[in-house]
């Protein structure tokens, strides 16, 4: 049976056609090979090993495209010619074909004889295909028999705590601020300077020289008894001086409360405390209510003196100068006087005496006498009510207008007599030990802290008091807000050359901040003192607190203090702290 044609694959029709082109030439490919492409010997072929699967198609006709490793040329037709194809004539080219399509070598073992070097190639990447994907599978066969790793369970070491301590939050960038007060506050007529100014918008403290470390505040202590009175006593409460019937036939007690501005000027006549409780007109309650109880006796004989609302042995404070008594600035604090035992009562300034309660006395002894008493004028002797009718009582003006009155003249007497009727009133002795308790106890309400605080008076005339100008500058803070009845001391303070001690300060250079600062200054042979509001420049509400320390520091320092505050005022928001 003869086989049937196969179609020839492109390469193996060319190699046909030179070889017939050869015959006609002379010349058979046994005696000379194609050149580049020796005669594999059938002996050296590989056999051709076909899968089983593949086995019914093995003799089957080629219609498949070369293999892959086999390198195509273009078509004859679409070849250029060479030089090698020129030989052949046009002639030849039909012959050729005919001898081709006659010869051509049919079946799969002529195509391998035809390509041995194709087949060769062939089979070895097969062969090298085979091994490469039995050895995969075989590595995966192995991994699988040997499991998946087990995880080996580690122990973490314990990260110790970093050291260092790290802000909770990263803080707002701060402004740069420029303008600065570093010479005036350098200022050697200051000597030491304790300041602290802030920003009361933003609580942002601007200028900061040992403004934490307690010193003392001078007459700005005031401040602190303003708003300790207020906390404690209310805006609402006066002070009540009365007389009771004593235990003996024709003797009346004259009983202190703490009232200084009771006044023996007649009705019609103001002392320094306007709108004062008047001597006389208690006299003649006195005089009426005695003579009613006692028909047949009403003469009053005996007028027994009373000042033990706090101990009169501690009237007046160690620390104080006793220069200042003559100087008409100051008087023993006893909770009985009058006038602020001025020896004139008009005047703010008016020497004092050794003994207020003495000079009370007398005064209402012969008050009793010009208001009718049968008897004239009683003797004077000291002691202590026990009980009895109460027959006339006065009482002062508001606590809202004696602190006005207080800080607008800067009334050392006052000040005393407000911070131990609170300490008093809070259950405490109204001794000067009893001060720092009673004083800080009730600013503590206002939300400033008082650490480190310590209070011996109520004026700021004791060298041993001691507040942190930070402290002053917060609690202005909160009086410039008005809360809690403060508002009646931001009224009552002195304006920056207009008003109060104030008013002939800041000349000069410095009169750019007159009207513009409102403080409670302080004047010490040992310290000058300032703090309050200041309504800067650029419109920014400051509060400050300064204390400058040394020894004769005198009006010198004191120039020096107005000259930094109007500096601050200058400066404003841009105040810088280098």
């Amino acid at each position: 049976m003869t086989e049937p044609e196969q179609p020839l694959s492109r390469r193996a029709r060319r190699e046909a056609e030179a070889a017939a082109a050869r015959r006609r030439r002379g010349r058979s490919d046994a005696e000379t090979p194609t050149a580049g492409t020796p005669e594999v010997p059938p002996a050296l072929v590989p056999p051709v090993l076909v899968p089983p699967a593949l086995a019914p198609f093995a003799d089957a006709p080629m219609t498949t495209e070369p293999a892959p490793t086999e390198l195509l040329a273009p078509p004859a037709a679409e070849q250029p010619p060479t030089a090698a194809t020129t030989v052949v004539g046009a002639a030849d080219a039909g012959a050729s074909s005919e001898a081709t399509a006659e010869s051509a070598p049919r079946g799969i073992g002529a195509f391998v004889r035809a390509h041995p070097r194709a087949v060769l190639a062939t089979a070895l990447g097969v062969g090298f295909l085979l091994l490469a994907t039995g050895s995969l599978f075989a590595g995966i066969a192995v991994g699988s028999a040997q499991g998946a790793p087990v995880p080996v369970a580690t122990e973490t070491p314990t990260q110790e705590p970093d050291p260092r301590v790290l802000p909770a939050a990263i803080a707002d960038p701060s402004r740069l601020r420029t303008c600065s007060v570093a010479a005036l506050a350098g200022d050697e007529r200051l000597s030491r300077l304790f300041a602290s100014v802030v920003n009361v918008t933003t609580g942002e403290v601007l200028l900061d020289r040992s403004g934490s470390t307690p010193v003392r505040p001078a007459g700005s202590m005031k401040v602190l008894t303003a708003a300790a009175a207020l906390a404690v006593l209310g805006p609402d409460f006066r002070l009540s001086t009365r007389v009771v019937a004593g235990s003996t036939p024709g003797t009346v007690v004259l009983v202190g409360g703490g009232d200084a501005t009771l006044s023996r000027l007649p009705a019609g006549q103001e002392s320094v405390y306007r709108g004062a409780p008047k001597l006389d007109d208690l006299a003649a309650q006195v005089v009426a209510a005695y003579a009613l109880a006692n028909p047949d006796e009403p003469g009053i004989t005996s007028l027994v003196v009373d000042a033990t609302y706090w101990s009169a042995g501690d009237a007046w404070n160690p620390r104080w100068n006793r220069d200042r008594i003559a100087a008409g600035i100051q008087a023993p604090a006893t909770a009985l006087m009058i006038d602020g035992d001025r020896a004139d009562p008009r005047q703010q300034i008016s020497p004092r005496s050794n003994d207020p309660i003495g000079r009370a006395a007398q005064a209402f002894a012969e008050a009793l006498a010009a208001a009718g008493n049968p008897a004239g004028v009683p003797t004077i002797s000291s002691g202590a009510a026990v009980g009895g009718t109460v027959l006339g009582q006065v009482q002062s003006r508001p606590v809202s207008t004696l602190i006005t009155q207080m800080l607008t003249n800067t009334d050392y007497v006052l000040a005393e007599m407000l911070a131990r009727v609170t300490s008093k009133q809070l259950g405490l002795a109204g001794s000067t030990a009893s001060l720092t308790a009673a004083i800080t106890g009730a600013l503590n309400p206002y939300g400033v802290a008082t650490d480190g605080m310590v209070v011996t008076d109520g004026s700021g005339l004791a060298t041993d008091n001691a507040v942190p100008m930070q402290y002053l500058a917060e609690l202005f803070g909160v009086i410039n807000g008005r809360t809690a009845n403060l508002g009646i001391i931001m009224d009552a303070l002195p304006v920056a050359g207009t008003s109060g001690s104030l008013a002939g300060r800041f000349g000069g250079p410095n009169a750019v901040a007159r009207g513009a600062v409102t403080a409670m200054p302080g004047d010490l042979p040992t310290a000058q003192a300032l703090a309050g509001v200041v309504r800067a420049a650029d419109g920014t509400v400051l509060t400050v607190g300064f204390s400058a320390v040394r020894e004769g520091i005198g009006t010198a320092g004191r120039d020096a203090i107005d000259s930094l505050t109007a500096a601050v005022f200058t400066c404003g928001d841009n105040l810088s702290n280098n």
